[in-house]
């Protein structure tokens, strides 16, 4: 068997010792250098394997071993040692017959791994010696960030333009990460994390989901919501169709969203009359109301349909100012 430099890769987002097959074949093999110490070499020690840390230069002392031994691990950092790699790689092209270079996963990212650095990053930040900003935030006085950073999301979705989708989700994180890490700085008995929110989501998901976590019968889309809708009225108890919706959001989506619970308890309450209303705000607030009605009966969105002529309309002043001018 040809000599062979391995360099083990593993991801530093999965517990220490949390190994491949192959990878535990190779570490218990062959001896292992690495540049320092870790819960890795401790949990590859505690295999029964040696790992010898190196305090001067690595190329040189991989190739005495590989000499030696004919197999040497090097137990690569959590960055990858990229700067190791690339002057081995060179040496071993100047020289081809010391060895043969091997890269070796160990462990791979998980698929959501990179929410752990996100929730380590926040927690850098709010933490002391952190950002003084992020510190001295509130729930409150972030909310209007949250709300900005889903309308900014949203116009991306509009716009059909997907890479700013995925920056503006980022955003949209950011609040939901930061939020969970203030909650953890509420008093005793009141604080929660973003694994509670998390844990949270994730049983819901599975509650309300029978048909692909329970076996049950999946049926039609409009079964599929009507069992969700089940659940969920079962989960929390309303006393009125009308509870749980957000009555902060813009006027014409609030009078879409009542409407829409109304028709789905089968209520018919009618609407108010602009004529024999007392004011002219009032007369204006139900003339709006039954435009809303007439949209959902047609099937539009109000506020989708609003936003449209109000951004072309938006367009047409674009092109109706003068050009600017500068001063030469």
């Amino acid at each position: 068997m040809s000599a062979r430099i391995v360099l083990l890769v593993t991801s530093p987002r999965l517990p220490a010792g949390l190994l491949t097959a192959g990878a535990w074949d190779v570490v218990r093999a062959a001896p292992v250098l690495t540049g320092t110490e870790s819960e890795l070499t401790t949990a590859i020690r505690a295999a029964g394997a040696e790992v010898r840390v190196l305090d001067g230069p690595a190329v040189p002392a991989l190739l005495d071993a590989v000499a030696e031994h004919g197999t040497v691990v090097w137990l690569a950092g959590p960055a990858g040692d990229e700067t190791l790699a690339r002057e081995l790689g060179l040496r071993l092209a100047r020289e081809p017959g010391l060895a043969e270079l091997e890269l070796m996963y160990g462990s791979w990212d998980p698929p959501g791994a990179r929410l752990l650095d996100a929730v380590a990053v926040l927690d850098r930040l709010l933490s002391p010696g952190g950002d003084p900003w992020k510190r001295a935030q509130t729930h409150r006085s972030l909310a209007v960030f949250l709300l900005e950073e889903c309308y900014e999301a949203y116009d991306a979705i509009s716009a059909g333009d997907t890479d700013a989708l995925r920056e503006e989700l980022g955003d949209v994180l950011l609040q939901v990460v930061l939020h969970a890490r203030l909650a953890e700085e509420l008093p005793e008995g009141e604080r929660w994390n973003v694994d509670d929110v998390a844990g949270g989501l994730v049983d819901k998901m599975i509650r309300r989901n029978p048909h692909v976590f329970a076996g049950a019968e999946a049926g039609t889309l409009d079964e599929i919501t009507a069992s969700w809708e089940r659940i969920k009225q079962a989960e929390k108890a309303r006393d009125s169709v009308l509870d749980g919706i957000a009555m902060s959001q813009p006027a014409l989506a609030l009078a879409a969203k009542i409407l829409e619970r109304a028709a789905r308890a089968h209520l018919t309450v009618p609407l108010p009359p602009p004529q024999a209303q007392p004011d002219p705000e009032a007369t204006l607030g139900a003339s709006l109301l039954a435009t809303v009605a007439q949209a959902r009966q047609a099937g539009l969105d109000p506020e989708t349909a609003l936003r449209r002529a109000t951004l072309a309309h938006a367009a047409a002043i674009r092109a109706a100012e003068p050009p600017s001018t500068t001063p030469a």
